[in-house]
């Protein structure tokens, strides 16, 4: 909308609202003598008062007053209050098996939260003495103690002082992180203002007390005096008081189980600063000497095995934070793992790691090994490597096969590939025309492998593997595919074995036991099922690599399914396969490999790795007692000794008399492998009796590739 003014001849002129109207003209009069000057109708524009300095100062401090109030209200909602009332790490944890063994344990020593009423007066003044003396009468900021301290570093007076109370050392512990800027520094301060308006005194007390580092992993006042001293907080002398008050500038340097001297020196500083403080008079602090340490080491838990190491972030997940040390159950068990080791221990491996894998079809991991001595190597190649799973990837080849509509009797062609730019060779290149799939899935056909996947599609196979969760990158339009040249770990492999086994998937491996589904879980979380004639198929080509095909040395009395798998020039070599029925039904991966990826000798999937499985399982399923005959066991007490799950022990003695090999083990007996009438046997000799296998060898040219 414009607007019209009028101009000095009368006639109106147009004007934005926004542009500033012209200045009236100033008329000018000539001088009438004693004569009335004529009448003036025009108006005077008025004059304008100059702003001063009163006016720009209170527009800045309105303006900083509303910075101040946004920020505090950013505060409010980003940094709540109950924050400070958790320890500033999270607190100790403790493993155990499903029979109650503890085998590791991780996190910071912490305890309950401190009352300041209830503390000796002398704990209080050492801190604050050499902490923050004027505590009780700041506002969360101390002006004197900044200049005190800067004047202390300054002058080299021998006492270095920080400028930081103790309600901002919270604010920094609680809220923020330790870089060192002047945001960070700021921020601080205004959450110290926000501290003290909404706590007492000593409830920031407290909380300080209670989240702050003493040292050696210890987090709280009371958790430091029973690990320095063995004594409550509230038992504390003078000494022990004054000594545990100088660890928090420099706990790490100045834990006094590490370097007594340093603290000790750190202890006399104290106690001057509790003498110019006005708490000690000088005769008092002299009198006093080092206090001797209590230091009462329980029996120690290894901090991680290859199982724990995966578990404990699940583990933090699940509990919420707080200041009791927490000892949960998890799935591993005892007797399983002691197998796993055992069978692991025997093994003909030479240089080459080994991994080892077992769980439930619905992802409950009971046995883990993730290499061959966790103490010179906490890498978990369950969970960590990444190789190539070779012919164990064919399982997914066949499914895509027999979900198209094929049969485990129709043909497919067995002859050498000669076209196209991809030319994969069969192990010992024997080729045997036309056969089925299931005789081609026995003897691990990489040339059917792959006719089948070009027939198929790689989207179909692809489709397979990721129902059954397979997560890693899996090569498109790539024929070697089909033989397993994309990386995955053995856990992912063998828990799409696992949805298999239970035709549930996709199977989500876990380490603590599962609440029950409840009916809209399981309403709107329903799992990938297989029809049942695919599934029954699909578990007669499993049990078909076992018992005709490169699986034969992992042949069991019961009902076993399996694959054998070898990757390019040797590097990887791998079983994996399922056994049992019911509630001991139990999935298995076996790898074997060079850190270095180099290639293995002598060694292929239908080879150790099949032995191991092999091995394991005899103890694990086969020989399990039924559950009426077994003896009950007495609960490990969770405080008590650990028992070594994952160190190696000294294996079996192998004995070679001619053909017959001869295995002594002092948990599993021995067995011995020879021939009878020219049938090959294996020969079990242990506490349950004597037990008599044939075993069918198998041929060495046709090796799984």
């Amino acid at each position: 909308m414009l607007e019209r003014t009028p101009d000095s001849s009368g006639k109106r002129r147009w004007f934005w609202p926004l542009r500033s109207k012209p200045k009236a003209d100033t008329v000018f009069y000539e001088p009438y003598g004693d004569a009335i000057p004529p009448r003036i109708d025009e108006p005077v524009a008025p004059l304008k008062k100059p702003r001063g300095k009163w006016w720009w100062f209170s527009r800045g401090a309105a303006a900083a007053l509303f910075v101040f109030i946004l920020l505090v209200a950013y505060l409010a909602i980003t940094a709540p209050l109950s924050k400070s009332l958790q320890p500033i790490v999270p607190p100790q944890i403790t493993l155990l098996t499903t029979d109650g063994q503890p085998f590791a344990r991780n996190g910071a020593v912490v305890d309950d939260p401190v009352e300041v009423a209830k503390l000796p007066d002398h704990v209080t003044e050492a801190f604050m003495a050499i902490e923050d003396r004027r505590f009780y009468s700041h506002w969360g900021i101390d002006p004197r103690g900044l200049a005190r301290a800067l004047w202390s570093n300054m002058s080299g007076s021998g006492m270095m002082q920080g400028g930081s109370t103790i309600t901002q050392q919270l604010a920094k512990t609680t809220f923020l992180t330790p870089e060192r800027s002047l945001t960070r520094k700021a921020r601080e301060m205004l959450i110290s203002f926000w501290l003290e308006a909404w706590l007492t005194k000593d409830e920031i007390f407290e909380r300080y007390l209670s989240n702050v580092y003493f040292g050696d992993n210890v987090y709280g006042l009371r958790a430091a005096s029973l690990h320095y001293y063995y004594r409550q907080p509230e038992n504390l002398d003078l000494e022990q008081a004054i000594m545990l008050a100088g660890l928090v500038q420099a706990p790490s340097r100045l834990a006094p189980t590490r370097n007594p001297d340093l603290a000790a020196k750190r202890a006399r500083l104290v106690k001057s600063a509790m003498v110019n403080a006005g708490y000690l008079t000088q005769d008092e602090a002299d009198r006093l000497g080092t206090p001797r340490l209590d230091v009462r080491a329980k029996n120690a838990l290894p901090t991680g095995t290859y199982f724990a190491d995966w578990a404990m972030p699940q583990a933090r997940a699940l509990t919420d934070l707080s200041y009791e040390s927490l000892t949960l159950t998890t799935t591993l068990d005892s007797r399983l793992q002691e197998i796993a080791r055992r069978a692991i221990a025997s093994a003909p491996l030479g240089q080459a790691q080994v991994a080892l894998v077992a769980m439930r079809p619905d992802g409950e991991i009971v046995a883990m090994i993730g290499g061959r001595d966790y103490a010179k190597s906490a890498f978990n190649r369950v969970t960590q490597a990444k190789r190539q799973p070779g012919s164990t990837f064919k399982l997914f080849v066949w499914l895509a096969a027999l979900r198209s509509g094929m049969d485990p009797d129709d043909k497919v062609d067995d002859s050498p590939i000669t076209k196209g730019g991809y030319l994969p060779k069969n192990a010992g290149e024997r080729y045997r025309g036309e056969i089925s799939l299931k005789d081609a899935f026995a003897r691990s056909s990489n040339v059917a492998a792959v006719r089948l996947f070009g027939q198929v599609g790689d989207r179909a196979v692809i489709r397979e593997a990721r129902n059954l969760g397979i997560k890693s990158p899996l090569a498109e339009d790539d024929p070697s595919l089909a033989l397993g040249t994309s990386t995955m770990t053995l856990m992912e492999l063998t828990a799409a074995y696992a949805g298999v086994a239970g035709n549930r998937w996709p199977v989500e491996p876990y380490a603590f036991k599962k609440d029950e589904q409840t009916w809209a879980e399981w309403l709107f979380d329903w799992p990938g099922r297989y029809k049942a004639d695919t599934h029954a198929d699909m578990e007669k080509l499993l049990r078909s690599a076992v018992n005709e095909g490169t699986g034969r040395r992992a042949m069991l009395s019961i009902p076993n399914y399996g694959k054998t798998g070898t990757s390019q020039n040797n590097r990887d070599a791998l079983f994996v396969g399922y056994a049992g029925d019911g509630d001991d039904r139990l999935v298995v991966g076996v790898w074997i490999g060079n850190d270095d990826n180099t290639p293995l000798k002598g060694i292929s999937g239908g080879s150790t790795p099949a032995r191991i499985w092999k091995d394991f399982m005899q103890q694990a399923v086969q020989a399990r007692k039924p559950a009426s005959s077994r003896k009950p066991v007495a609960r490990p007490d969770p405080e008590g000794p650990v028992v070594p799950l994952d160190l190696p022990e000294i294996p079996d003695i192998p004995v070679n008399v001619g053909d017959t090999e001869v295995r002594i083990n002092g948990d599993s007996g021995v067995r011995v492998g020879t021939e009878i009438g020219g049938v090959p046997v294996d020969l079990r000799i242990d506490g349950d009796g004597v037990a008599i296998e044939r075993r069918r060898e198998e041929n060495p040219a046709e090796a799984d590739r």
